[in-house]
């Protein structure tokens, strides 16, 4: 049977592509998130970078949150307990980018940027809104009540009693026992995922306004982890930072398949979206890894590389004979929580494990790890995007902490856990 699917999968391939089949990313994976990608083996464990294509359902249990990120910058948050279906994600002939998006229960946040003619529609109970412009809103479904409330501009939701109005800063309710008759619009009120939703707004707005790609998803983790050089011979190279001698970009990642497509390369960094599906890695000596944008026009799901790479180099290789999801690395790809207070980063640890946004400025902090070989962070994070909404203060959320270090003798700890968080709550990002 297994082989059976290969051969299906194989054979798809070419009809993916004609179809104008597209994928997205899943951007942020907070506790327990599972996805199921229709390859026979049900719901599986999620992680971040992941790829979400046409007909993928994604769900998050109790301390469960996720992020979905849009080729544009556009994205979507699930709170816990939310389950969604990604039943359209193509393009017409003409180019235009067509999404659509069933809460089948619980709470989610769309931020849709508006920045193109590109079709975003999102159903829940029997309504469903389709957005011609920029909008940011809260939607949630249960089986008794269904409810949306608009942050930006005006909604039109249409549904079995037509089409009703939510202004900027009202919220919609609608009565699923009733042939899911609206309420009278309110005032919109506030939320306790509406702070973390906030946040992830402005740690994209902060660090992905300078990027200058065709594509935007990835762009804002590309702006936070690493920064850009010119390097002779190899024109302008990305490259993360705490990298150190020894790196390369495939060390940590897994291999996860999927129906039409086939075996497809998920990097466990937090930064590995955009490198890993345009342009090329490349080695330039006495510079290291770095990587070449370029490519925009084709999508690449594997490990790609130009010219000489460094001395004992081994790619990896997509496995055969399985369906699976194949860890590489450090036993697979990570799955945060709330970020401890106390942060040990290790020069080699390409960014692995230090979660999205939370100490300002990475620049300066990797020229001091690259010193001493480790710094222990003692700071409260800018962005507490992974964080829980009972955790950090609202006033740290708005300004940026200086991060307070302390050299250690660079040992680190070798964690088998692929950058988790310890049980005691305290995160190692691990050198390799």
């Amino acid at each position: 049977m297994i082989w059976t699917a290969l051969a299906c999968a194989l054979l798809a391939l070419p009809a993916a592509a004609d179809s104008q089949a597209r994928i997205v990313r899943l951007s942020d994976v907070q506790g327990t998130v599972q996805i199921n990608k229709n390859s026979g083996l049900g719901f599986e464990n999620a992680f971040a970078n992941l790829p979400i294509t046409q007909g993928t359902q994604l769900r998050t249990r109790e301390n469960g949150r996720a992020e979905i990120e849009f080729e544009d910058g556009s994205t979507l948050r699930l709170t816990p307990n939310t389950a969604v279906e990604f039943s359209t994600l193509g393009s017409d002939d003409a180019g235009k980018r067509v999404s659509t998006v069933d809460l089948v229960e619980g709470k989610a946040y769309v931020n849709w940027l508006g920045k193109s003619a590109d079709e975003f529609t999102l159903k829940f109970s029997q309504e469903k809104v389709t957005l011609t412009q920029a909008a940011h809103f809260r939607v949630a479904s249960s089986s008794s009540i269904a409810e949306i409330a608009s942050f930006k501009n005006g909604l039109e939701v249409m549904g079995p009693s037509g089409t009703v109005k939510v202004d900027k800063k009202k919220m919609v309710t609608f009565d699923v026992h009733a042939e899911d008759q609206p309420m009278v619009a309110k005032n919109l009120e506030e939320d306790s995922y509406d702070q973390w939703d906030k946040q992830s707004i402005e740690y994209h707005d902060q660090y992905a306004k300078n990027h200058s790609t065709p594509y935007a998803y990835g762009s804002s983790d590309l702006g936070y982890y690493g920064g850009y050089s010119s390097v002779a011979g190899y024109g302008t190279l990305w490259q993360p930072y705490f990298v150190g001698a020894g790196w390369n970009p495939f060390m940590d990642g897994a291999w996860s398949w999927y129906p039409g497509f086939g075996y497809m390369w998920a990097s466990a960094y937090p930064w590995g979206w955009m490198p890993y599906y345009y342009g090329n890695w490349v080695y330039a000596p006495s510079y290291g890894w770095g990587w070449q944008p370029g490519g925009w026009h084709g999508w690449r799901g594997g490990v790609h590389y130009v010219g000489a790479a460094s001395a004992g180099f081994h790619p990896p290789v997509a496995p055969v004979g399985t369906v699976h999801t194949v860890a590489v690395g450090k036993g697979g790809p990570s799955v945060t929580t709330v970020p401890s207070m106390h942060f040990v980063v290790n020069n080699g640890s390409a960014g692995l494990g230090i979660p999205r946004g939370s100490y300002g400025s990475l620049r300066h902090l990797s020229t001091q790890v690259a010193k001493t070989g480790s710094v222990e962070l003692r700071s409260a994070p800018s962005f507490a995007a992974s964080s829980s909404h009972s955790g950090y203060s609202h006033g740290a959320t708005h300004r940026q902490r200086r991060p307070v270090w302390r050299e250690t003798n660079g040992t680190g700890d070798s964690d088998p856990g692929f950058g988790r968080y310890s049980h005691t709550g305290a995160a190692r990002v691990v050198r390799h």
